[in-house]
């Protein structure tokens, strides 16, 4: 009987889905399952979480748990540190075994997975964990890696059971009200961000495929046309919602319908950044003091993060005097996502304009994104800083930005209304006009929009020498060579269809 075999508790933590969920089939074919969330108050008080993670996550556990119900089950949602959650269960269950998708997230929640290894030790409770991305854990052969990805990416997806059975098919329902610790969005803040859930990942990867990702190649760069053309599953992969492997051979099998077709070559340059998906995170899980430390060590104190607390606050607030750049960051602040070449620029322009360590506005980008995935968001932030020491410096002219990405300056005004009269000759630069020509165009900089926070020419090229001289100093050379041997990238050579687009390091988008 069923019921005579240990219990099977399933963890859930980035993994809010049924489908192509492994851990969850092992346990359902061991004995009967306790699909558990604990809502731990230590991760959401982390400075990298906020409230519209939240709001995700909630929408897409409020439709796993229907999911769970429809197929004989219900998620059991606790509150509290895991091991506690765990202990408690152990006491209620006796034996049973532990079940999860391993995990690359932020440095807590490495301290957090220890514990729990810890504690199952210790109890002689048996923890599996599965992998759910192609992130190798342990000991990494570089040279291997992009064939352990294509061999991941090709194992066939395993259907969810039909029919769960569970002991626990109560759940404490305050445990799913919003986190009274999380501080609170202005109301106009969740107005455009992504809603989560399965149903919803489902039909944003539907229509991108059929539909919007036609001119994926071509339209990923500018933010007028980004929001409609790149794939918006960024959220849904980062939460679990979808499987970076279902997205991979959905990819895959709508390509080899269109084979040679216009919509083959978007779909390309799409499958391309998802391979890097899993490029960088393994970054992260090979070296996790990526996320606090710079990679080159040579790097420390170059950057003062007190001295820059104005320059901070303004560029978090989408006031630098830099249209461009303010209406990328009121965008993000506001729909919880910006295409991927902006996310560059914004940040590059803070490290290297506004010279700010990348630490805080690393983690205010990582609050503002609905699509918060540590493992790609600390080693692009390092990478568009300048501290990994082996990458190219990325110093965007943000005015030449805005006048490729933004001619005409349709997405500054619609994110920057101050500025909406501005004609199109000075949207790009407004700083430079002349009292009359502020007059003509409804503003007065200084007042209604401030003046540029820095001289963007002088301040590159300050920027560029000074990484320069680090990167002169012979220690500095050694130790780009170690850091080159731990992580250079040793991928697959792209298509030349995809080389422009490679060498500029892009993420799918």
């Amino acid at each position: 009987m069923l019921e005579d075999r240990p219990y099977q508790v399933v963890w859930f933590k980035r993994d809010l889905r049924l489908a192509d969920h492994r851990p969850l089939v092992e346990a359902t074919a061991l004995g009967p399952v306790v699909p558990l969330y604990v809502l731990e108050p230590a991760l959401w008080r982390q400075p990298d979480a906020s409230q519209r993670h939240w709001r995700f996550v909630r929408e897409s556990l409020l439709e796993l748990d229907g999911a769970l119900r429809r197929r004989g089950s219900a998620l059991w949602v606790a509150r509290g540190e895991i091991t506690t959650v765990l202990e408690r269960l152990l006491a209620r269950l006796g034996r049973f075994s532990l079940h999860s998708h391993q995990e690359t997230g932020n440095a807590w929640s490495f301290a957090r997975d220890r514990a729990v290894a810890d504690w199952a030790r210790e109890r002689g409770v048996d923890w599996r964990e599965h992998p759910q991305q192609a992130v190798i854990r342990g000991r990494l052969d570089r040279d291997r890696w992009d064939a352990h990805w294509r061999a991941f990416m090709s194992e066939p997806i395993p259907e969810p059971p039909s029919r769960i059975r569970s002991p626990l098919p109560e759940r404490p329902a305050e445990a799913l009200l919003p986190v009274e610790w999380l501080e609170p969005l202005e109301p106009d803040e969740h107005r455009f961000c992504q809603p989560g859930g399965r149903r919803r990942a489902e039909g944003v990867l539907a229509g991108f495929i059929d539909r919007r990702g036609r001119r994926y190649h071509r339209e990923m760069s500018s933010p007028n046309t980004a929001y409609r053309a790149c794939s918006r599953l960024s959220p849904h992969l980062a939460w679990g919602t979808l499987s970076i492997r279902e997205v991979v051979l959905a990819t895959r099998e709508a390509r080899a319908r269109d084979r040679g077709g216009g919509r083959d070559r978007a779909l390309g340059a799409f499958e391309s950044r998802l391979h890097w998906h899993c490029h960088f995170i393994q970054k992260l899980e090979s070296e996790p003091r990526i996320e606090t430390r710079n990679l080159q060590r040579a790097c420390d104190g170059l950057r003062d993060g007190a001295a820059g607390t104005e320059r901070l606050w303004a560029w978090q607030a989408g006031r630098t005097g830099f249209p461009f750049v303010d209406a990328c960051m009121r965008a993000l602040r506001y729909t919880g996502w910006i295409n991927f070449r902006m996310r560059s620029m914004l940040m590059a322009f803070a490290s290297y304009h506004l010279w700010l360590d990348w630490r805080e506005p690393g983690l205010h980008l990582a609050r503002c994104f609905t699509d918060y995935e540590p493992g790609i968001h600390w080693p692009q932030v390092q990478m568009q800083s300048g501290t990994t020491g082996i990458n190219a410096m990325r110093i965007y002219n943000p005015v030449k930005q805005s006048l490729e990405q933004d001619p005409h300056g349709r997405f500054i005004r619609r994110w920057v209304p101050e500025l909406r009269r501005v004609p199109d000759s000075w949207i790009h630069a407004p700083g430079a006009m002349t009292p009359r020509q502020q007059a003509h165009g409804g503003v007065r900089i200084g007042v209604d929009y401030p003046p540029p926070l820095v001289d963007h020419e002088a301040a590159a090229r300050e920027a560029r020498e000074k990484l320069r001289a680090v990167r002169r100093d012979g220690g500095a050379r050694d130790e780009a060579r170690a850091i080159h041997r731990r992580h250079g990238s040793r991928r697959r050579r792209p298509r030349r269809s995809d080389r422009a687009e490679s060498r500029q390091g892009r993420l799918f988008e």
